[in-house]
């Protein structure tokens, strides 16, 4: 895979050490089994895979590069580079002013920008009516368009299912930037509909076998479908694509539930015609930190601890599995670790930060969890570990530690 130049601050001694000891045991990334770092009085289980994706290094080099190319231009970006506060608020202190917000709304508005200045995509991708604006106003978006690749394989795959005559079904949280621009792709060949979760596929199941009325659609999915849809017609053949950080055995679980629907519909012997069977649009990176993060659960930890933004919906996701067994708290840096006793964490259920006590336990060795999203960098997670480290005294070296993982 491409290596890319991304700034050495985000790098880091320890996990980047770990991460290639690993690649050199498992290069085809079979064994999804933690590494266990043994400090003495406190044990990390370090996810096998976790940190920046392709697709994040790839809107950051090229970030960097601009301005680096373009000294004494107005650079911005449409919104967020990625999920991830630290990395966002470095962009913004090299000078690269944001355009919107998460939610769309304006910090700079359009006639403040010319066709002189610079206007970065961000790697969620955009819509086309915002690709179209930015064309008008004579900005030239190829050179600065940051979209991942997993993300334009989405956009393709509703495409071809468009071109077969199929709604497509996105799954995926409809106010997100990455949502908001597959739905946008998508509504150019296909009827579209987004779905936030099996249990918004199940109302939309009873409403294709006509047990909910097909007014209740327009209704339940306000905001959600595309323009013209018509209840009786568009549902009749559907497949399913996604948001690329959801949960992969939800988005299968929906691809199941809908094909089931389709059969009890129209008969196992017609399926084909009504379900698009296509396989999972879940990016490489999501799926291998999930898978990971499943490797985790097998451990006997006392507690978890996850890096990353709180806005970042696949680092959400991994809170969410690992907190079915563990204490878990998910940080956004080392800072929010306030001492030995207290951590300020983020709640994803009330959507608030709280502060906790007594958040290590008394008994050694304490054993923790330690992974992050994909838009974190890894350096954050060093300065995690190294934080709960400082609690404890009489610590093996991380040389040694290293040296014995490396035997």
């Amino acid at each position: 895979m491409k290596k890319f130049d991304i700034p050495e601050h985000y790098r880091s001694s320890i996990i980047s050490t770990i991460k290639e000891l690993r690649k050199i045991r498992d290069p085809r990334k079979k064994d999804f089994t933690p590494t266990e770092l043994d400090f003495g009085p406190v044990k990390f289980y370090i996810a096998r895979h976790f940190g920046f994706c392709y697709g994040v290094e790839n809107a950051i080099e090229i970030a960097y590069k601009t301005l680096e190319e373009n000294p004494g231009k107005r650079i911005f970006l449409l919104s967020e580079m990625i999920h991830n506060p630290g990395v966002n608020a470095d962009l913004q202190r090299q000078g690269i002013n944001f355009i919107m917000d998460t939610e769309g709304n304006h910090y700079v508005q359009w006639e403040e920008i010319t066709k002189d200045d610079i206007v970065l995509i961000p790697a969620f991708g955009t819509t086309i009516e915002i690709e179209k604006k930015l064309i008008e106003m004579g900005i030239p978006i190829k050179q600065y368009d940051t979209t991942c690749p997993f993300v334009e394989k989405v956009w393709n795959r509703a495409y071809e299912l468009g071109d077969k005559e199929y709604t497509v079904i996105i799954h995926g949280k409809h106010n997100h930037e990455e949502t908001r621009a597959t739905f946008s792709h998508s509504v150019r060949n296909a009827k579209s509909v987004i779905v936030r979760d099996i249990k918004e596929t199940e109302t939309l199941a009873k409403i294709i076998l006509g047990i909910f009325p097909k007014e209740d659609f327009y209704k339940i999915f306000d905001g959600k479908y595309s323009e013209d849809f018509n209840v009786e017609k568009d549902l009749e053949k559907v497949g399913v694509v996604n948001q690329t950080t959801m949960l992969a055995s939800e988005t299968q679980e929906i691809a199941d539930l809908l094909k089931r629907t389709m059969i009890d519909k129209y008969g196992e012997q017609s399926i084909k015609v009504h379900f698009a069977d296509t396989r999972d649009t879940l990016c490489y990176a999501t799926n291998d930190n999930q898978s990971a993060t499943y490797g985790l659960l097998e451990t006997n930890a006392d507690l978890a601890i996850v890096v990353g933004g709180y806005n970042s919906s696949n680092t959400s996701h991994i809170v969410e599995l690992l907190e079915k067994k563990f204490p878990t708290y998910f940080i956004n840096n080392a800072d929010k670790i306030l001492s030995e006793k207290l951590i300020s964490h983020f709640n994803i259920h009330s959507k608030e930060e709280i502060t906790s006590g007594n958040f290590l336990p008394t008994n050694e060795p304490v054993k923790i969890v330690l992974t992050s999203g994909a838009s974190c960098p890894d350096a954050y997670v060093d300065e995690v570990l190294n934080r709960i480290l400082s609690f404890y005294e009489n610590t093996r070296s991380l040389e040694e530690v290293i040296e014995s993982f490396e035997q």
